[in-house]
């Protein structure tokens, strides 16, 4: 590998002249600055990362915490978060924390103690000692797609209590008048914000529904829909708060030949990459996942690249209904029929 002491005596200067160029210390002429600019290109020169680190005091790392790398909506943020770092010259070390608290807590000392510049952070969402070291951390650190009231941070947000509003209402627009819920886990925000779009759409349409939580996973969404398909006793619409549980639904629809939309109809949230290709396609929420990393790191890097020592900045984004083919109007005013 090619060093700083080779750029200069191929560009016939010293090299303190070549580390004024790099680090724009000090003004350099335009014929040497040209110079050592053609001799780092041919030698494929790279500046050594940890001495830039040592010299400017950052570390040029971003830390992600996600809950669960094999949930597709979390994959495809983080994915979109590290496209973003990387434009603006930033790695990017992911940790998958599993929705586990203490493997959270953990990956927020470790993130500490490596020196990342900053924390783009999806949260359990119910481990109180994790909250609290989020609060401590002396990085910036921004909040996304959970939030956390009691932590004064930046923030981006999808406005979940309108996506499920929107997802309900077009359920009740279509005649359903039994629509259960198969919400997330109990303690996150987002689980509270999605039954409350939901019971608020239910209210205004008249309209009924049972309430029941699963984990955000495939198979919760899939052993829900058993659970009312065995007790006889089946909406005419199923609202799930994430495309895994909806995509469980519709697999244990196609198991007991249940025709969708005709006798169940099934909405989701998040409009994952898969949505599109299930069988059938799936209604659901788009949340806007490229405007959501765009601007977690936006704001996250104005943390960095400033002194400011303003208040927490909110940023909610408006979610968007995709009309596909697993929603449509109720086959009977009974409700769903059971094969």
């Amino acid at each position: 590998m090619a060093t700083m002491k080779d750029v200069a005596r191929r560009a016939g200067v010293s090299p303190t002249t070549v580390s004024h160029i790099l680090n724009s210390t000090r003004h350099v002429s335009a014929d040497l600055t040209a110079r050592v600019l053609d001799a780092i290109q041919e030698l494929d020169y790279r500046p050594y990362g940890l001495a830039r680190s040592l010299r400017t005091k950052q570390s040029y790392t971003i830390g992600v915490l996600i809950p669960d790398n094999t949930n597709p909506y979390f994959a495809e943020v983080a994915r979109l978060v590290e496209d973003e770092c990387f434009l603006q010259g930033y790695n990017v070390i992911i940790c998958n924390t599993e929705q586990d608290p203490s493997k959270e807590l953990t990956y927020l000392r470790l993130l500490g103690e490596k020196a990342a510049d900053g924390l783009i952070f999806v949260s359990t969402g119910n481990d109180a000692e994790a909250i609290e070291a989020l609060g401590r951390q002396k990085v910036a650190s921004i909040l996304v797609d959970r939030d956390i009231p009691e932590l004064d941070l930046d923030r981006v947000l999808s406005d979940n209590e309108q996506g499920a509003y929107l997802a309900v209402r077009h359920l009740t627009e279509l005649g359903h008048r039994r629509i259960d819920c198969i919400a997330g886990p109990r303690g996150i925000a987002s689980t509270d914000a999605r039954l409350a779009g939901y019971r608020t759409a239910l209210s205004e349409a008249g309209a009924t529904g049972k309430v029941v939580h699963g984990d955000f996973q495939i198979e919760s969404g899939y052993n829900a829909f058993v659970s009312m398909y065995e007790s006889g006793d089946m909406p005419q619409a199923i609202f799930a708060s994430n495309d895994l549980m909806a995509l469980g639904v519709l697999h244990g629809a196609a198991e007991q030949r249940m025709r969708v939309p005709y006798d169940l109809s099934v909405v989701g949230f998040d409009d994952i990459q898969l949505a599109s290709f299930a069988v059938p396609s799936l209604t659901t929420v788009r949340q806007p996942k490229r405007e959501i990393a765009r601007e977690a790191v936006k704001l996250l890097l104005g943390r960095l690249t400033s002194e400011s020592t303003d208040d927490a900045r909110h940023r909610v984004l408006t979610p968007e209904l995709v009309v596909r083919a697993s929603s449509g109007q109720p086959a009977t005013d009974q409700g769903a029929g059971v094969l």
